[in-house]
């Protein structure tokens, strides 16, 4: 490197640690940066939701399912895909379940994730689809989030680089013994190790862009039916899989390639062929199918349970309205032309209960 390049060169500088010990505390950036995830997806999540005629505190009900799930599922693929770091000679298998020194991979948070939020929209009897593409941009947002707690943990960066915006990687040891400790240590010099493409921060950069993308294309072509979500899912792997062949952090290998690289390819295909199959399923999900009553009390089978007393008053009424009838003189022809109009009534309410089945 010249002088002259030298001079001009403005690195970005890695945090000095991650970890801030508070008395017997360790407050930690990467999970501090997931938990800030977490609450604003839910939060987008919640007003998408309302906005497109679902319940108020829906979302926020799945959470209670979905987001354990996900955590669960996250790191169980990672802990899969990268058990050598865990498993084997020399190393120490409970360390398998501190998620908070990083390792969550987004494929199994999502997978996992889902299965939760199936089960609560089942409760719910609402579609899991319409929930899907109203937390999309969340769950994206909240991944670019999740990516500022990788530049805490100085990890998932990429190869040396004399661009402007290298990262710097610094040497942190533990400060008590002095000795080499990358995660939990403390930096105690400003001399970095090498300068390297921060991926962490274009994976963050690409996931608002494409937070961007599915909230136009949502409000633009009224997505339904789980197509917001399949954008969504199409534009992070499209994107995941060029980075991922700048990372060097150790991965496993399949033909030569990081095996997220095939994942990625492979979801990309997924979600762009369900993007193509979708528009058969027609308009976005009619507001009435997505509202849920206040006693839904997460139970399947209360929808059958609000249409037995919806029909219970329905014939009430049409109790009510023979008996004026005869009161009046004219039950006979009054009650006759009245039954079969109740009943259909309540035929037509049968059938709109079993489309948002």
């Amino acid at each position: 490197m010249n002088t002259a390049s030298a001079y001009f060169l403005a690195n970005i500088p890695s945090p000095d640690r991650g970890v801030w010990q508070i008395g017997p505390l360790s407050l930690r950036a990467y999970a501090l940066c997931i938990i800030a995830g977490i609450v604003l997806a839910i939060w987008l999540g919640e007003r998408r939701w309302v906005q497109r005629g679902g319940t108020k505190g829906t979302i926020i009900d799945i959470a209670v399912f979905a987001v354990p799930f996900g955590l669960v599922g996250g790191r169980l693929y990672h802990v899969i895909t990268d058990n050598q770091l865990y498993f084997g000679e020399g190393k120490d298998p409970i360390r398998a379940l501190y998620v908070w020194e990083g390792g969550l991979g987004i494929w199994g948070a999502i997978a996992l994730g889902a299965v939760g939020a199936w089960i609560a929209c089942r409760r719910k009897g609402i579609p899991l689809p319409a929930v899907a593409d109203a937390v999309a941009p969340g769950i994206v947002i909240a991944q670019a989030i999740g990516r500022l707690g990788n530049y805490f943990n100085q990890e998932l960066y990429g190869g040396p680089t004399d661009l402007p915006w290298g990262l710097e990687i610094y040497q942190r040891v533990d400060p008590a013994t002095g000795l080499p400790d990358a995660l939990n240590g403390v930096a105690v010099t400003d001399v970095p190790l090498a300068v390297v493409h921060p991926t962490f921060l274009y994976e963050l950069l690409w996931n608002l862009g494409v937070a961007l993308l599915v909230l136009w294309a949502d409000r633009r072509f009224r997505l339904g039916h789980g197509r917001a979500f399949a954008l969504y899912v199409a534009g992070y792997t499209a994107g995941r899989f060029w980075i991922e062949l700048m990372r060097t952090d150790q991965a496993n290998h399949i033909l030569g390639l990081r095996v997220n690289v095939w994942t990625s390819v492979l979801v990309f295909a997924g979600a762009v062929a369900y993007l193509v199959i979708a528009r058969r399923f027609g308009p976005r999900e009619r507001p009435e199918d997505l509202a849920t009553g206040p006693d839904d009390g997460g139970a399947a089978g209360d929808g059958d349970g609000a249409d037995g007393a919806d029909s219970a008053e329905d014939t009430g009424a049409g109790a009510d309205t023979d008996t004026t009838d005869r009161a009046d003189g004219s039950g006979t022809e009054d009650t006759g032309g009245t039954g079969p109009d109740r009943r259909g009534g309540s035929g037509g309410g049968g059938t709109a209960s079993t489309e948002v089945g």
